[in-house]
């Protein structure tokens, strides 16, 4: 599928529950919180945020404090998408 393709089926859709699975096999679950031309943002499902950079405990944790990314949006190339499906209704606010 096209970028533009991805850009209108998400901008469409903003607020809706999806799972995206990347060009490299990395899957996300989220709430689209937004769209620009390049990226699709994501608020993930558990509300927990991405760990920091350096893993749990790294130079993230360390410089920003633990927590400091709680409810961090994750924001996903739209050139990178290989899947998008939408998740069903119990998954949306």
């Amino acid at each position: 599928m096209s970028v533009s393709h991805y850009y209108d089926l998400c901008h469409k859709n903003v607020g809706r529950a999806v799972e995206i699975k990347d060009v490299r096999g990395k899957v996300y679950r989220g709430h689209i919180e937004r769209v620009d031309y390049r990226t699709v943002y994501l608020r993930p499902l558990d509300g927990a945020a991405p760990p920091p950079p350096g893993g749990p405990g790294g130079y993230g944790t360390f410089f920003w404090g633990p927590g400091f990314a709680a409810g961090a949006l994750i924001g996903i190339g739209l050139g990178s998408i290989a899947t998008l499906a939408f998740l069903p209704r119990p998954f949306i606010w």
